[in-house]
């Protein structure tokens, strides 16, 4: 009896032991075959994307090595889920925090195209008006893929981002991230529709005396808060003018940005000039560069504050018009960005 049982037992192991193994080889098979499937749906996937120049870029797949030539591409890849086919950037390329370790090829001017040679990019993004199509030209006959981008709109944005999940093959991401910001910029429009408009002077920087025209995206963002670039009808994107230029216009607001985090000094010197409106009423303010200068997700956050300040002013303006005063009482500083 004992050794029926003892048999049965046995039996019943040996059983299960090869139904195991038939388990284990199924599962290895199965795993297998879908890598293969993987690997032929990659391959045979090939990416064709037209760039901001009208030019199709053509990939025999999802580009895996990729040299970004500007710090907002950068920032837009990892938006799009692609930060880790990125192979190298340029300088000031430092957002997010992983950008930093990318190796950096030169600046936005002037690259090594040696180092681009050795890198051996599948794919070298590039920024239209900040490269320029000189280096792009040159970059062709070397024989890279490049693609070109350009963002004058805020929706050129999340278009971009769209475009590089594309190009990388994180299109899921990509897309989703592109969808959540463009909510959140409807909404940011939405609250500023019907404003009262308000005269902005954008300032880049000092010496040079440099603003912007209206086909930047930054004059995108001054209208969607209920403002007029008053240099909207300059003829190039980034004209250098004059101070008597800036007083003939009399904007009702200056705007500065600068190069850092803090607020320039050179934004006092519009002191000198107390006849202008935006001097007057205390209607000086400031944005760091980075969250307005920068073509990426962030700037949201910049125009959350030139919104935040135009506001401001058009409280004030009602707040004088019902007490007869004049409003040159200095504008609300509380957050450190007025004068």
């Amino acid at each position: 009896m004992y050794h029926a049982i003892s048999n049965t037992m046995q039996r019943a192991q040996k059983q299960s032991d090869t139904q195991s193994l038939y388990a284990r080889i199924f599962t290895l098979l199965t795993t297998v075959v879908a890598l293969v499937w993987a690997t032929a749906v990659t391959a045979d996937n090939p990416v064709r994307v037209q760039d901001a120049q009208g030019h199709w870029v053509e990939l025999a797949a999802p580009a895996e090595r990729v040299v970004a030539l500007a710090p907002h591409i950068v920032e837009n890849f990892y938006s799009a889920g692609a930060g880790h086919t990125l192979i190298a950037a340029v300088s000031y390329s430092n957002y997010p925090e992983q950008a930093k370790a990318l190796p950096q090829i030169g600046n936005y001017k002037s690259v090594s195209y040696e180092r681009l040679l050795a890198l051996k990019p599948d794919l070298i993004v590039a920024w239209g008006s900040g490269n320029g199509d000189q280096m792009v030209h040159k970059l062709r006959r070397l024989g890279f893929q490049v693609f070109v981008t350009e963002s004058r709109t805020l929706e050129d944005i999340p278009r971009n981002v769209r475009l590089f999940g594309q190009l990388a093959g994180t299109s899921a991401i990509a897309d989703q991230a592109a969808a959540q910001w463009l909510a959140r910029l409807s909404t940011l429009k939405r609250d500023h529709e019907q404003q009262a408009p308000l005269s902005v002077f954008y300032q880049v920087w000092s010496d040079p005396l440099q603003t912007l025209n209206g086909e930047h995206l930054i004059s995108d963002v001054i209208r969607a808060c209920g403002g007029r670039n008053t240099f909207a009808d300059a003829l190039v994107l980034a004209p250098k003018i004059s101070i008597e230029s800036v007083l003939e216009r009399n904007p009702d607001v200056i705007i500065a940005s600068g190069m850092g985090e803090t607020r320039p000094d050179w934004l006092n010197d519009w002191k000198a000039y107390p006849g202008l409106k935006a001097v007057s009423n205390g209607h000086l303010f400031f944005v760091p560069p980075d969250l307005i200068q920068r073509h990426t997700f962030r700037v949201l956050d910049g125009m959350e504050i030139i919104c935040a300040d135009l506001r401001r002013v058009r409280a004030k303006s009602a707040r004088s018009g019902a007490d007869g005063s004049d409003g040159a009482d200095g504008a609300d500083g509380a957050d450190g960005k007025a004068l």
